[in-house]
């Protein structure tokens, strides 16, 4: 077990078969797809989204897609959602961005899976730069007892 990675740890503990890919730090969602063996579509990104004081959770979105933020407050009933300044997530997960994961966050939060991260497996950060596991996405929303639904919009191009 990894004394200075508590998403190791959690990965470890967790029984979920998956894989740990170790690689540089990469500049573009296709650089880390690349270097995970795995489509960008495949990559999940954990955001941390703010509800209110202290009322945070954490929603997986697919690498090529954005948080639908309509869709986002319809299905938690809220009006109002923001995203955290980097201080304010590392301080509710443990990770600085870039790193978060659902696995190992200071506090446990609720998750919501967007629906496209069933059926494949995907590939999530483990808890530091280039740190990634890539295993089976019904097993990684079944564990983390995630609300799954389409909560996502393709990424606007750039």
């Amino acid at each position: 077990m990894s004394e200075t990675n508590p998403a190791l740890d959690a990965l470890a503990a967790s029984g979920l078969a998956h894989e740990i890919t170790r690689h540089g730090r990469v500049g573009s969602l296709a650089e880390a797809a690349a270097a995970r063996g795995v489509e960008p579509r495949d990559i999940v990104k954990t955001m941390v989204v703010r509800r209110g004081d202290d009322d945070h959770l954490l929603v997986l979105v697919p690498g090529d897609r954005a948080i639908a933020w309509p869709k986002l407050r319809a299905l938690l009933g809220v009006n109002r959602l923001s995203m955290p300044d980097a201080d304010a997530a590392f301080a509710v997960t443990g990770f600085r961005r870039g790193t978060i994961t659902p696995f190992g966050t200071t506090s446990p939060l609720p998750v919501v899976a967007d629906e496209r991260v069933l059926g494949r497996r995907v590939s999530i950060g483990a808890g530091a730069h280039g740190v990634a596991a890539t295993l089976d996405g019904d097993a990684l929303v079944a564990h983390l007892r995630a609300t799954v639904a389409e909560v996502t919009e393709p990424e606007p191009p750039r």
